[in-house]
């Protein structure tokens, strides 16, 4: 930017880059660079994360316990508290005609010196009443003689380098050309939603006039996300998905397969087979979801569609998401197959050049019908005679792009994804709106239930005895921890403290450490050796969230629960329970609250993954419980897919009716969001539209 001239908001334009207005120096650039910010159109689309109501306007006397409100005051003392440099707490003593307030900032000890005594600020924060005394808590401030804001302001998530100044002079010079960018929905949309128009929510949702406005605004934002996300959707079904054309594997290899295996299917395991032959021999591209908790028998699923792929002379690619689950998968399917003339190989990223070289021969000439390993199946190089059915095992671990990237490797081939993270329904209409979704919701007999035990810090060491009885039985454990390492600024159970105390305490058991710092070779060591037994116990993060079939792993011990979801915790219970051995989850819970003992009570009382998923949705909602990004769609700013579920729905028929009467978004009135829609969801490989 070097020489060229600064100009005013007025004088740039949306896509100019930040550096050329005034105030905005190179290394402000950058910074903001961070925040995703390259251009003044980007600052549109970096919504608030609260705001300063600075509306509310009280004196001291009148202020009440627990609300914001602007106050302006006159300071009659600086002092730091406790700590040290930068860390130590400031607190300011206030006054105006009717009272005084304590103003206190924590880590505040850099700001003492912009306060002195006798100067008067406009302060707005959260307030704290209690016995006559009033403190407001880390303010934002201004001094009363100088610059004054007004209204409704924005707080934006900031970074190193950033100021609430820097980042609202951005918002506010782009919004000043929003008569620079077109609707961005369709006008029939608009028109037939009520909609306000894509300005008026911009300008309303970073400077919200009032209540109302601001309301309307973010339904508008809410609903163009939705909207968006399900027209992605429904056009990635239309091409090279659901509904496209595919071919018709057909006949009876399937069903006489699984009259082969030592035991019948459950109930819900012959329904979804059905449904997935069904769909293997409608002549269309299959793209399916297979849902089911662990133990459930989805291999099996796998394994007969793909004994049936490959009897009509294709093959099959089945997707895990480590190397050790798909060395797993691999023996697995070869003592399903054996005998039956089906040829089997895995391809792994670190097999010898010499076996690489000698099964990407055979997926090339057809000679292997099903290749088995992980994401080393879709890398370049990778060539198959007639791949025409993909399987992805817990495919969150991949997203959409690889999901995609390992069909483009076929014609049109069917698709099978698998998971045993139970899915609540409500948040799979938008996460799976591309696939049918089938659910294993039965368990084969003979499983013994397995027990699920509350523990408090009081009461942690009964949870170790019971660990340690069952390892005296000659069976194995698993200890999980929600940190690596042990950190001041968090309290917390480490998985070292946990090892080092447990080793210590244990010098007779046979205790390893694994986390997700280790590289994956010493990750798939480790494992290894637990699944030979060589290790009895294994302290871990959730990194052993996904793994493999121990079947003398009898306890599960999760710490620190009240720091995991119900989901996640539901996945590590999923770990044990694999033999013909009672299996037991002890949850230790070192939080007393209400909420992490309803947590707690919760995973005691029911073993249903879909009753766990709705129940951590409701606590923790469709952000913390699975992020979007895993599937390679944006991430929603604005939308709660559950929330916003009227909306979601109205969205979602909006969408249909759309494309019914515009199937590829051709026409004229169409052009700026089929447009859009195109840059937004396939930069990155996210989907193909």
């Amino acid at each position: 930017m070097a020489g060229k001239q600064k100009r005013s908001s007025s004088e740039i334009s949306l896509y100019s880059p930040l550096e050329e207005l005034k105030g905005i120096g190179p290394k402000k650039a950058e910074s903001l660079e961070k925040l995703g910010l390259f251009c003044f159109a980007d600052a549109l689309d970096l919504y608030p994360r609260e705001y300063e109501d600075l509306r509310c306007k009280k004196q001291i006397a009148d202020l009440e316990d627990g609300e914001k409100a602007v106050v302006t005051a006159r300071v009659l003392l600086v002092r730091l508290g406790r700590g040290y440099g930068k860390k130590r707490t400031l607190h300011v003593l206030t006054e105006d005609n009717t009272g005084r307030m304590e103003v206190l900032f924590f880590a505040g000890g850099f700001l003492a010196k912009q306060f002195r005594q006798g100067d008067e600020f406009r302060f707005f924060g959260k307030v704290k009443v209690e016995n006559g005394r009033v403190t407001m808590f880390h303010p934002s401030y201004v001094r009363s003689d100088g610059e004054q804001a007004e209204g409704i302001q924005p707080v934006y998530p900031l970074t190193r380098g950033v100021t609430q100044k820097d980042v609202r002079l951005c918002t506010s010079t782009a919004l000043m050309h929003t008569d620079e960018l077109p609707e961005s929905l369709p006008e029939a949309i608009v028109k037939d939603a009520k909609l306000c128009s894509n300005a008026y929510a911009l300008a309303n949702i970073h400077y919200p006039e009032n209540d109302d406005k601001y309301r309307e605004a973010r339904y508008r934002l809410v609903y163009e996300e939705l909207f968006y996300l399900d027209a992605a959707l429904a056009m990635s079904k239309t091409h090279g998905g659901r509904g496209s054309a595919g071919r018709s594997i057909t006949g009876p290899y399937a069903q006489e397969f699984i009259k082969t295996l030592p035991y019948e299917l459950t109930g819900a395991q012959k329904r979804v087979l059905s449904e997935v032959l069904s769909d293997m021999a409608s002549g269309r591209a299959m793209n399916r979801l297979v849902q089911g908790d662990v133990g459930s028998g989805k291999t099996v699923i796998a394994a007969a569609a793909m004994l049936q792929s490959a009897k009509n002379g294709c093959q099959s690619a089945f997707m895990a998401p480590t190397d050790i689950l798909a060395h797993q998968h691999f023996e697995t399917l070869k003592k399903l197959f054996s005998g039956l003339g089906i040829n089997v190989e895995l391809l792994s990223g670190n097999m010898p050049a010499a076996e690489r070289k000698r099964v990407l021969s055979g997926l090339a000439d057809g000679s292997v019908d099903v290749a088995v390993g992980t994401h080393a199946l879709i890398s370049e190089g990778v060539k198959y005679r007639d791949l025409a059915l993909v399987i992805t095992d817990e495919q969150h671990r991949f997203g959409v792009n690889q999901r995609q990237n390992l069909s483009a490797k076929g014609v049109c081939p069917d698709v099978l994804v698998m998971t045993a993270t139970p899915i609540p329904r409500t948040l799979a209409v938008v996460l799976y709106a591309d696939l049918d979704v089938s659910v294993i919701d039965e368990l084969p007999p003979g499983r013994i239930p397995i027990i699920t035990k509350g523990y408090t810090e009081e009461t942690r060491d009964k949870a170790y005895d019971l660990l340690v009885s069952e390892v005296g039985k000659g069976r194995q454990a698993y200890i999980v921890a929600p940190f690596i390492e042990d950190s001041e600024a968090i309290d917390g159970m480490s998985a070292e403290g946990l090892f080092a105390g447990f080793a210590k305490d244990h010098p007779d058991i046979r205790a390893e450490l694994l986390h997700g710092r280790m590289s994956q070779q010493e990750k798939d060591s480790i494992m290894e050796r637990f699944y030979s037994g060589q290790i009895q116990v294994l302290v871990s993060t959730v990194v052993i969230e996904v793994g493999i079939d121990v079947p003398d792993a009898t306890v599960m011990l999760i710490e620190n629960s009240e720091r995991f979801g119900l989901a996640q915790m539901h996945q590590l219970r999923g770990r044990v329970g694999r033999g013909k051995h009672q299996s037991y989850c002890l949850i230790v819970t070192c939080d007393d609250s209400q909420t992490a003992r309803e947590r707690a009570d919760i995973m005691c009382s029911t073993s249903d993954g879909f009753v766990i998923a709705e129940k951590d949705l409701e606590i923790r909602g469709p952000g913390e419980f699975f992020g979007f990004r895993q599937h390679g769609l944006p991430q929603l700013k604005m939308a709660d897919p559950v929330k916003h579920m009227a909306v979601a729905q109205r969205a979602k028929e909006d969408v249909r009716k759309l494309l019914a009467q515009d199937p590829k978004l051709a026409s004229a009135e169409n052009a700026v969001f089929a447009k859009n829609l195109a840059d937004k969801y396939m930069q990155a490989g996210r989907l193909t539209l």
